[in-house]
């Protein structure tokens, strides 16, 4: 972290706790990580970047919900670029937290999942992008239907991480209510929908963040929660890699939902999930309340979406962004680099409630290296922009918006500045910080996205 970074850190923990938004909003500092385009990134360029500034993370909760975070541990704000959605006006964005600041630290051999500040509520938060500055416009907490956070822990310990405090040696409880948002969009009603990564599930959320209906696969069984849980996903989904449920999320022009698998699912088993290519895009009608859609996707080999990365289980689907009719981008990722392809949903049902929902098919769907051949059409998809040769885009992109007919906004995730390990924190217990900022890139592309 740099010495300036650390000023404004320390001037900054002297505000109260329960300061208002307002007032946290105007504590965020400028910066910027823009760069000239090189040889290899003359078919993009970075136009523009923007830096959200150090705002206490404390005080941003207990703002929201008095009494969350009753320690900090020295983490700012963070997390936001889980996705990106636009808000109307210019320069204006909806965006989610995820679960919350986490880690792992090795004991024994065994890595454990921490949670530094375990009362952390996943917040959906407005921001506007102002020349070099993020500003925070507006935070809604993300809360059951009584009131109380919805929290970041996993759910269940037959199937989630089991969590610890930051230094991994105490346990804390499940939350059948916790939440890891993902992707967001608006609906035209001022509802919003989120994914989330632990059922995996979808989430409609009211204007004022409570959790109106949790829609989690068949056969979850999930016990305890504070709001409505339907199971009314396909079961296949309960065959999602450890943290790797739902991570993007569209809005097509009709409402219809699109929910990307962030990676294949583990079909018939991990090492099978680990070695694919394959996942899955699910379509939902929030009018039928149901998935009437499922498609087949193919991710490109590893080392071409990151030259020198081998391990085809770094693939991710990050972000998926509607531009127009049935056309989607969506973004391949590993935490380096990403590329974006467009795509068109096809008419019909898809693979959905077909073989290849059925955990028992041998070879299963992700054990495939020709779907379409053995009758689950993969998406034709077109190359739009590979960030790789685009000078300037940071790391770790999980949102995307479309802002013009020929730009793009990124934002990526910086973890709340946290580290694995157990030097994630000093002897106090205070966080080492990764000097990582969430940050606003624009990407102009060499032709309209529609052309």
């Amino acid at each position: 972290m740099s010495s300036h970074a650390h000023t404004q850190r320390t001037v900054r923990r002297s505000v109260a706790v329960g300061v208002p938004l307002a007032l946290l909003a105007a504590l965020t500092v400028a910066g910027t990580a823009t760069g000239a385009p090189g040889a290899e990134g003359r078919d993009a360029r970075v136009v523009g970047s923007a830096t959200l500034g150090d705002i206490p993370l404390g005080p941003f909760s207990n703002a929201l919900l008095p009494g969350s975070v009753a320690d900090d541990r020295g983490i700012d704000l963070g997390g936001i670029g889980s996705d990106l959605y636009p808000a109307g006006r210019e320069g204006e964005f909806w965006t989610v937290t995820d679960r919350g600041p986490n880690g792992q630290i090795k004991v024994d051999g065994a890595k454990r999942r921490t949670f530094p500040t375990p009362g952390f509520d996943p917040a959906i938060v407005k921001i506007r992008v102002s020349g070099h500055h993020v500003r925070v416009l507006k935070a809604i907490a993300v809360t059951t239907r009584s009131g109380k956070p919805v929290t970041g822990l996993p759910n269940q310990p037959s199937r989630d991480e089991a969590p610890y405090t930051y230094d991994a040696r105490t346990p804390l409880p499940y939350d059948p209510n916790g939440l890891d948002t993902e992707g967001i969009v608006r609906a035209a009603d001022g509802t919003f929908w989120l994914v989330d990564e632990y059922g995996p599930s979808l989430v409609h959320v009211s204007a004022r963040g409570q959790v109106l209906t949790r829609y989690v696969p068949r056969g979850l069984a999930l016990k305890g929660a504070d709001y409505p849980v339907v199971e009314s996903l396909p079961a296949i989904l309960l065959k999602r890699k450890t943290n790797r449920g739902f991570e993007g999320l569209a809005q097509l022009p009709g409402g219809d939902l699109v929910l990307a698998v962030q990676s294949p699912l583990s079909v018939p088993d991990a090492a099978a999930g680990n070695s694919s290519r394959n996942t899955r895009l699910l379509r939902f009608s929030p009018k039928k309340r149901a998935v009437t859609a499922e498609y087949a996707y193919r991710f490109d080999p590893v080392d071409v979406v990151d030259p020198g990365q081998h391990d085809t289980s770094e693939l991710k689907i990050s972000s998926l962004v509607a531009v127009g009719g049935n056309k989607l981008l969506v973004q391949e990722r590993t935490d380096r680099t990403s590329r974006v392809h467009r795509v068109t949903l096809p008419v019909g049902p898809g693979f959905l409630d077909s073989r290849w929902d059925d955990p028992t098919a041998s070879p299963s769907y992700e054990q495939l290296d020709d779907p379409t051949a053995a009758g689950a059409p993969v998406l034709r998809k077109t190359l739009v922009a590979d960030f790789g040769k685009v000078p300037g885009v940071p790391g770790k992109i999980e949102g995307i918006a479309q802002t013009g007919p020929d730009t793009l906004a990124l934002i990526n995730d910086n973890d709340f500045g946290m580290t694995d390990g157990s030097a994630a924190f000093d002897p106090n217990g205070r966080l080492v910080d990764s000097g990582v900022e969430t940050t606003v890139t624009y990407v102009r592309l060499p032709r309209p996205l529609r052309g």
